[in-house]
């Protein structure tokens, strides 16, 4: 679960970390009520308007603007509300529909006394996953060609692996300031910054926290100008005040309908759908497909109770991709019988009655048999399977025709 930059901020600030001050808007009214209750509490007249989507790259994309007065703040504001937003990040890319921009962030001038006393880093904390243990990603080229860095200049890429039973130690966070090139009273905020940031991290659950730019201000402060959160959701259920900030509007809308009836689903770019119960079956059919000549459409999990309900409302997801030309259902009958699986793909073929793709239904375990016989003796246009050889050999064949 991703969320927006000024819930990320906010998160920041309640452990600790020095945060850009902003407020949100979902009005033109609202950002000049926002810019004048700033200006008064900064002593500044600048301020930043930012485009509130789930995607990085919003600067280049026309999503962050300099603001130096209350016309300017109408004027961005007015621009910014309402577009569709095309960065690297949005589906599809800058050459994709972009992302509706329903919120902006109005935010303070971080940049004090003046933005060349400044100095951008990136830091992230991250998963990984081959190590098994946490790492915190820093670079003294923050800002928004860190992409840019990593690909070219990769020493300028520095990385703190951290034991997760240990946590972060105190010699680590010293080691990334004086990493950073900083000092004196610089180098203590930093260590600050890295210590309740990885608190942040640890304590919410994260699989991602991205700060860029991380910024150290001419008061040698070390201020989050920017953030991108990442949250586990398989540990939302510890988090209910985090996972009421979801904004399903920022997500896949078949996405957001397959988690409402309880399937695991993933939306891929391939053409041969799949249904299956259990996440290992599922990676195994996507190879299948791929052996097969396809390509998979997407991961879906039916789970356990693969009842006809259940299977119908996973067919009506699959279908809703109009790259799908076939679907391939592969399940596992230990928990529940491959009949009543079975069944239910006869119920709910009927119920719909606009199946215009090939269906190849592979059921092995308990009554497999019987699932197949229920399969072949039901009068519709699918075919049945009970190894794995057959249905792939199905898959081919379909494709072709």
């Amino acid at each position: 679960m991703n969320l927006h930059e000024y819930q990320g901020k906010e998160m920041l600030k309640s452990y600790g970390v020095a945060i850009q001050e902003g407020i949100v808007a979902d009005t033109v009214e609202e950002a000049v009520d926002a810019y004048n209750k700033i200006k008064e509490a900064s002593g500044s007249k600048f301020a930043v308007v930012k485009a509130q989507i789930h995607a990085g790259g919003r600067g280049k994309g026309g999503g962050v603007k300099l603001a130096k007065s209350e016309e300017d703040i109408r004027e961005h504001a007015g621009n910014i509300l309402g577009m569709m937003l095309k960065t690297p990040q949005t589906p599809g890319g800058l050459n994709g529909p972009g992302k509706l921009v329903s919120k902006i962030l109005i935010a303070e001038d971080a940049y004090v006394p003046d933005f060349d006393a400044c100095k951008e880093y990136y830091v992230s904390v991250l998963m990984d996953r081959e190590r098994k243990c946490n790492v915190i990603i820093y670079s003294t080229e923050g800002g928004m060609d860190i992409e840019a860095v990593a690909e070219k200049t990769p020493h300028l890429v520095h990385k703190e692996y951290i034991d997760p039973t240990l946590g972060l130690q105190p010699f680590q966070s010293r080691k990334i300031a004086f990493n950073l090139g900083l000092s004196g009273k610089a180098m203590k905020e930093m260590v600050r910054f890295i210590s309740s940031l990885y608190k942040a991290f640890v304590g919410s659950d994260a699989s991602l926290f991205e700060i860029n730019p991380c910024m150290h201000n001419g008061n040698d402060e070390i201020v989050a100008v920017d953030c991108k959160v990442t949250l586990d959701d398989n540990a939302l259920y510890r988090h209910p005040d985090l996972a009421a900030q979801r904004d399903t509007k920022e997500e896949d809308p078949t996405e957001v309908e397959a988690k409402e009836h309880g399937l695991n689903y993933v939306n891929l770019d391939g053409n041969v759908g799949c249904m299956v119960n259990g996440a290992g079956l599922a990676m195994a059919t996507m190879d299948i497909i791929k052996l097969s000549g396809g390509e998979p459409a997407n991961f879906l999990d039916v789970g356990g109770t693969a009842d006809a309900a259940r299977v119908e409302q996973a067919f009506r997801i699959i279908l809703k991709d109009p790259k799908v030309k076939a679907i391939l259902i592969n399940i596992f009958g230990g928990i529940v019988r491959c009949d009543r699986v079975a069944q239910g793909v006869v119920d709910a073929y009927k119920n719909m009655g606009n199946i215009n793709v090939p269906i190849i239904v592979r059921l092995q375990g308990t009554n497999a048999d019987l699932a197949k016989t229920i399969i072949d003796e039901s009068g519709l246009a699918v075919h049945s399977a009970i190894l794995l050889k057959e249905a792939a050999e199905l898959v081919s064949q379909v494709l072709e025709d």
